[in-house]
């Protein structure tokens, strides 16, 4: 797929080389010329000098073809204005904003931006936000037999409880962000569209939890 990154520092070199290594097509946007400097001379992917919201500077990254957008520039009003343009002027669903305030965090997640503070950062976060099917895992215990997982609540669980989407002996839900603020939750607690989880499931049963989540065996889901 084609991911455009706005900000060539060291968060957005770094998450194009990636991007690129792993077979995606890449556009970095930057102000600065020289910046372009730290992707390496192996970097094949397109390079535009200019502001990052500018319509005409994102069309010319080929937005219009892209699947995801990550705005990792040094300013958070920058890369809230690069989100939005992404999303309402060009509707990409796929966008991640670094954010410097993760008290602005809230707001931009009611907006449908998903947020990255600077406190919490790591390339591997924007990936998963980027390409949500890659296998990746928070933490893994010293047997290897348990992982904490970090998954979306898909719309088919909205308004069911918490707790439902427990597998007995498989999985269990640890904790939930919602509105970029984490919190433990209660049994009772009612899950919303845009929520994501934290669940602790055995090693080689993931797939099983994924499918589960996915909605294939929540109430009211589709088969």
């Amino acid at each position: 797929m084609h991911v455009v990154v706005v900000g060539c520092g060291r968060v957005g070199s770094g998450l194009a080389g990636i991007l690129e290594d792993g077979g995606h097509t890449v556009a970095v946007i930057d102000k600065q010329a020289k910046a372009f400097r730290r992707l390496g001379e192996g970097f094949s992917g397109r390079t535009i000098q200019g502001v990052g919201f500018d319509r005409d500077r994102l069309r010319e990254a080929g937005i219009e073809d892209a699947s995801a957008l990550a705005a990792v520039t040094s300013g958070d009003n920058s890369n809230i204005m690069v989100a939005r343009t992404a999303r309402e002027v060009f509707g990409l669903e796929r966008v991640i904003a670094r954010i410097y305030d993760p008290r602005r965090a809230a707001i931009y997640e009611k907006l449908g931006i998903p947020t990255i503070a600077t406190v919490q950062w790591t390339t591997d976060r924007v990936l998963r936000r980027i390409l949500p099917d890659a296998p990746t895992t928070e933490w893994t215990d010293p047997s290897a037999s348990v992982v904490l997982v970090e998954r979306p609540v898909a719309p088919s669980w909205a308004g069911r409880r918490l707790a439902d989407l427990d597998m007995a002996g498989l999985a269990r839900v640890a904790a939930l962000s919602r509105l970029g603020v984490g919190e433990v939750p209660t049994p009772e607690l009612v899950t919303q569209e845009g929520d994501v989880v934290y669940m602790t499931v055995a090693s080689d049963r993931i797939a099983e939890l994924d499918a589960h989540l996915a909605g294939h065996n929540a109430p009211g889901g589709h088969a």
